[in-house]
C-alpha cells in the first residue's frame, strides 16, 4: 500500500550522525531499524531524514528517522505528517524514558511531555498531546546534573541484552498500535 491519507508514521526520535548512534537518547531509532528488518524494507535518505516505506496487515507504514536534533524534532515530524499526508492520528513516537527503569517498555495513547523534549517540540509544534508513544526505559542517573552525559552515552556490554530484549518488546508494540 503506497503512503498517504491514513499511513501509520513512526517515529523513532534521537539525533542525527554516527557520533550519536547506539546512545540511548537514540533507542527509539533502534527499534526502527530491527521494524525495517521485520517488515522486509530499507531506508532511504529522502531530504532531511531516513524514511522506510512498508506494509503491515494491508495498513500503509512509514519509518522515519529523523535527520535533526532530538529537542527540536517538532517541525520535521509536522513536514513528515505533511509530506505524507497523515495527520497526528496517525503518528507513533518511539523515544527514550529515563523515568522508567532500564528495559521497561510503556505505550501511552496521550499525554504530556512527561519532561522528555523532544516529545514537548513535537506536541507544541502539532498542537496536540494525543499522539501515541511507546517509550523504552534507559534509567535514570545519579544526579540531575547527569543526565545529559547519561543520555548521550552509550549502554554498557551487560545492559545490552536488557535493551535488545526491551527493543523487540517495544518493536511488538508499536506494530499492535499500527491499525489492522
Amino acid at each position: 500500500m503506497p503512503p498517504g491519507p491514513g499511513t501509520n508514521v513512526v517515529v523513532g526520535l534521537g539525533n542525527p550522525g554516527p557520533e550519536y548512534e547506539g546512545t540511548r537518547h537514540n533507542v527509539g531509532q533502534r527499534v526502527l531499524d530491527l521494524l525495517a528488518r521485520r517488515l522486509h524494507t530499507r531506508f532511504h535518505r529522502a531530504r532531511r531524514a531516513e524514511l522506510a516505506h512498508a506494509d503491515w496487515n494491508g495498513d500503509a507504514v512509514a519509518l522515519v528517522k529523523l535527520g535533526t536534533f532530538m529537542n527540536v524534532s517538532g517541525p520535521a515530524v509536522r513536514t513528515t505528517l505533511e509530506q505524507v499526508g497523515a495527520s497526528a492520528e496517525d503518528l507513533i513516537l518511539v523515544y527514550d524514558d529515563i523515568d522508567l527503569p532500564l528495559g521497561t517498555v510503556r505505550v501511552r495513547l496521550r499525554g504530556s511531555h512527561g519532561g522528555h523534549r523532544g516529545v514537548r517540540s513535537v506536541i507544541e509544534t502539532l498542537g496536540t498531546s494525543d499522539i501515541k508513544r511507546v517509550k523504552i526505559g534507559i534509567g535514570r542517573p545519579g544526579t540531575k546534573a547527569d543526565v545529559p552525559d547519561h543520555v548521550l552515552s552509550r549502554f554498557e556490554r551487560d545492559e545490552l541484552p536488557i535493551v535488545e530484549q526491551a527493543v523487540a518488546d517495544a518493536a511488538d508494540k508499536v506494530l499492535a498500535l499500527v491499525r489492522s
